[in-house]
């Protein structure tokens, strides 16, 4: 096809299990329910801005019941040298329900149904676990297992992801032949700014997250976007991302216009110049201040169906987009 701009929306749907290592349910509680509501509303508002957005969901969250979650346990655990990153003692204590409508912390079979049947949508994987593949103490084979047993329940369900996203944004460029070997075709790489960089929680600085706050609103990492994508020797395509949505805080509400100057311009400049953009957040993000956030996320599709008619720019979900657009082969390293 011709080569336009591109603009890739990606949403990590995760639930409790992407933050249970770091949050009790009652502290984010609010986020966690308020995505019951947050997930039809954007739903409506990429079926009016005729968007194309992958949703890289979390394998538990397929799973109808507790008996269910139960049964698809890989056969080889991770063993993380921090024990409270594995979520396998945890499934066995009570904070566990026996399904969704009395646990709406931990399956969302019918919200995964709801996305499926709007147009556009794609359902990708987030490993099955929330599986941390830089962490010490995991493995190359512990994570084949996740991904196996992903790999069977979505089947079961009915669904074939393609694309799958690394949860904390911790690609191991290793574990590429492995995601490649279960049927998947792309993934979503890091931002090329060493601030962006990681390599498990022991290099999340302050100072690090710190500038990553501060280019949420000023300029300092540049517009990240892409003019092709990367194939690794394996044949997966980097989808690499261009900036977290963070979601609208009282605190920082002074600074509202800057956050979306930052965004209005990056995608500006990203249809200008044919390249590719990639935004990408947590639904359950938006789960408090859930009218503030909404209303920020139209005005940035506003502005996208606005460079749409302007230059032609396109929205691509990850799977589209490494099927689709300007692609380049790698052969010496893994573009991460």
């Amino acid at each position: 096809m011709d080569k336009t701009g591109a603009f890739v929306i990606s949403l990590d749907f995760e639930l409790y299990w992407g933050v249970r290592d770091k949050r009790t349910i009652q502290s984010y509680e609010q986020n966690l329910l308020g995505v019951r509501q947050v997930i039809p509303a954007i739903l409506e508002l990429f079926a009016k801005y005729e968007m194309h957005v992958t949703w890289a969901t979390v394998g538990f969250l397929f799973c109808e019941s507790r008996k269910e979650l139960a049964s698809v346990v890989p056969r080889h655990l991770p063993a993380y040298s921090d024990e409270k990153l594995s979520p396998y003692p945890y499934m066995d204590t009570d904070a566990i329900g026996e399904h969704e409508q009395v646990d709406p912390y931990h399956f969302a079979p019918s919200l995964i149904k709801l996305i499926s049947s709007y147009p556009h949508q794609f359902i990708g994987s987030h490993t099955l676990s929330h599986y941390y593949c830089q962490e010490p103490g995991q493995t190359p084979e512990a994570f084949a297992a996740d991904l196996a047993s992903f790999h069977r329940l979505t089947r079961k369900k009915g669904y074939s992801p393609s694309s799958i996203v690394f949860p904390r944004n911790q690609v191991q460029p290793a574990y590429l032949s492995l995601c490649k070997k279960k049927g998947f075709r792309s993934y979503r790489g890091n931002e090329k700014s060493w601030m962006y960089h990681t390599r498990g929680a022991a290099e999340e600085t302050l100072f690090k997250r710190a500038m990553r706050l501060m280019d949420a609103y000023v300029n300092l990492s540049g517009h990240n976007n892409y003019v092709s994508l990367q194939r690794s020797p394996e044949g997966m395509v980097d989808v690499p991302s261009s900036r977290f949505l963070r979601p609208y805080s009282p605190r920082l509400q002074r600074l509202e216009k800057w956050r979306m100057k930052r965004i209005k311009c990056d995608l500006t400049h990203t249809a200008e110049h044919k390249r590719l953009y990639h935004l990408w957040w947590h639904p359950e993000n938006f789960g408090n201040h859930i009218k503030e956030n909404l209303s920020f996320l139209e005005e940035i599709l506003q502005h996208y169906s606005m460079l749409r008619e302007k230059y032609g720019m396109q929205s691509l979900s990850m799977e589209e987009a490494a099927a689709k657009w300007n692609q380049q082969e790698v052969r010496h390293e893994v573009f991460v």
